[in-house]
């Protein structure tokens, strides 16, 4: 039996060809679906095991990133999609579909309702940021698409990744929980402790990418697709530590090979 992936596109989402492409690459069988034809027919969800909500500018991030795609996602899809949750399966949201999760709710899911405790925001430099960053996985994260990775390196492209969490009730039961995934640091591992560009967009906690309690929903800024071969770093001419296959890579091995194990 395959591992099934869905790949959500259309309404300007612009990364689905990279997020099938890796998940293809790491073992799936890997699907781009237009968004319409899963709300004209939800049942279709039933037949994957990963969901995948990619990058891009979903409805031109009118009103907000991702607010749009999000508010249709939860009205038109919300049993569906958490049934898909129910059923141990898995979902990422990458850059913009991670603005689409928090906005309707799918993170950070504490009490398995979508409720927003958590926004990404302009980033402080009120402008839009291309640039490679160093993360470091949080050693205490449930999250299963960043089991046993310790750093990664790669790109982040967005003008609103400022993670904000409601309160700090709310930032500290995401650490407590085993929430929190990624966090930016310098180049030498250290925190990034806010600083730009090492943060490059004034996250709280310098927080990247955050999970469900149950570690199989995931969401983060920075785009693991980008990232499938050594070349794809502009420094793979100068550094020999790059393995041959990118480190973004292994965010989608992890998933595949979870679903191998807990679903097949």
């Amino acid at each position: 039996m395959s591992v099934n992936a869905i790949v959500l596109t259309g309404f300007g989402i612009n990364c689905d060809n990279e997020t099938q492409g890796a998940l293809a690459r790491a073992g799936a069988s890997a699907r781009r679906v237009h968004l319409n034809d899963v709300i004209a027919d939800p049942a279709l969800l039933g037949d994957y095991h990963i969901m995948a909500i990619p990058g891009g500018f979903s409805f031109g991030d009118h009103v907000a990133s991702g607010k749009i795609l999000a508010n249709r996602l939860r009205g038109k899809l919300g049993g569906p999609v958490r049934q898909f949750i129910a059923d141990g399966k898995l979902i990422i949201g990458i850059c913009n579909g991670f603005q689409v999760m928090v906005k309707m709710g799918l993170l950070p899911l504490f009490d398995g309702e979508f409720r927003q405790e958590v926004t990404l925001a302009w980033n402080d430099t009120c402008r839009f940021e291309n640039r490679w960053i160093r993360l470091k996985v949080d050693p205490d994260t449930r999250c299963v698409w960043l089991k046993g990775m310790e750093y990664l390196d790669l790109p982040v492209r967005h003008g609103e990744g400022k993670f904000i969490p409601a309160d700090d009730a709310t930032l500290a039961r995401l650490k407590a929980g085993g929430q929190v995934g990624l966090r930016y640091v310098r180049p030498d591992g250290s925190p990034a402790g806010g600083e730009f560009p090492f943060n490059p967009n004034g996250a709280a906690d310098d927080i990247a990418g955050i999970c469900d309690p149950s570690g199989r929903v995931f969401g983060l800024m920075p785009h693991p697709e980008a990232f499938q071969d050594r070349t794809n770093h502009p420094e793979w001419t100068r550094r020999d530590d790059l393995p041959e296959e990118g480190m973004g890579m292994r965010v989608f091995r992890n998933a595949v090979a979870h679903v191998k194990s807990e679903l097949l």
